[in-house]
């Protein structure tokens, strides 16, 4: 009887890295466990949940429209109040870009604050990924309900679209849980990761079409900004919430398999990087 190859093996533990579906019920304990130690120390607990992105968007909101004096294209045509209106339009842009900054800006201390657990040879580390993908997305969740109740105010009701809206956030979840692998695994050996995260995550805000439409920008603009992937999620998040009609599938799909590529590439490489992780922590 001959014995598995190598490669095959490596598949295996790639496709269990990819669908941990027998590790499912270790990732929600584990992201049960971080959502309650991020709060157990406040007094309002997960209450911050809400507050916080309430907070950012009044604080947004006040400065771009209040004080800069930004109105958004076509805004003036609606039935609502303008700061509402604006506040729909900048939220849908936040709700994304805060998933993608939540995982990447923790993805470098993902490893590094678990050393008992990468010392734990049967401890599957690739799950500390999905942890973390997962408690992004309670947040990413919370948000999904604020920005539906904000669009049935400011339309006066919810179009039929509206049923595409985890499908237009779903690669950009898989696209942050492929780069949390690439990231952590990285940032393990080459602490300056974090360092340098922080500006990256700032310039990306506003690379981003959070507080004003990609069809603003001119022509040759717009064709750069949008190989971004979080302008296509945040474009089409407005399209089936604020236009009221179904997204782009094609746009959607290309967004889809890069965060596949990601995803796979990310898996594979943290497997690799992961050997030596004992050594440097």
């Amino acid at each position: 009887m001959s014995l598995p190859s190598q490669p095959s093996t490596a598949a295996l533990g790639l496709a269990q890295s990819l669908w941990p579906w027998a590790q499912r019920g270790l990732i929600g304990q584990m992201a049960a466990r971080d959502l309650s130690a991020r709060y157990r120390q406040s007094w309002l607990g997960t209450a911050w949940l809400v507050l916080t992105p309430l907070l950012m968007l009044t604080v947004y909101t006040l400065v771009f429209q209040h004080v800069m004096q930004v109105r958004w294209p076509g805004a003036a045509s609606s039935a609502a109040p303008t700061g509402l209106a604006f506040a729909l339009q900048v939220y849908a842009g936040l709700a994304a870009y805060n998933l993608l900054a939540e995982c990447v800006s923790r993805a470098p201390t993902v490893v590094v604050e678990q050393p008992h657990l990468v010392k734990k040879v049967v401890f599957p580390l690739p799950v500390l990924a999905w942890v973390q993908a997962l408690t992004a997305g309670v947040g990413l969740a919370v948000s999904a309900l604020l920005l539906l109740a904000m669009a049935a105010w400011v339309r006066g009701g919810l179009p039929p679209s509206a049923l595409a809206l985890p499908l237009v956030w779903l690669p950009l979840w898989v696209l942050c849980l492929g780069l949390v692998w690439w990231i952590s695994a990285v940032g393990t050996y080459v602490r300056d990761v974090a360092q340098v995260l922080g500006p990256a995550l700032g310039a990306l805000m506003f690379l981003s079409p959070i507080f004003y439409p990609l069809q603003a920008l001119p022509p040759a603009m717009q064709s750069v900004l949008a190989l971004n992937p979080l302008a296509t999620v945040i474009e089409q998040t407005r399209v089936v919430l604020i236009v009221g009609q179904w997204p782009d599938w094609g746009a959607l799909a290309w967004v889809g398999l890069a965060a596949l590529a990601v995803a796979a590439t990310g898996a594979a490489f943290f497997r690799v990087a992961q050997q030596g992780f004992a050594d440097v922590l």
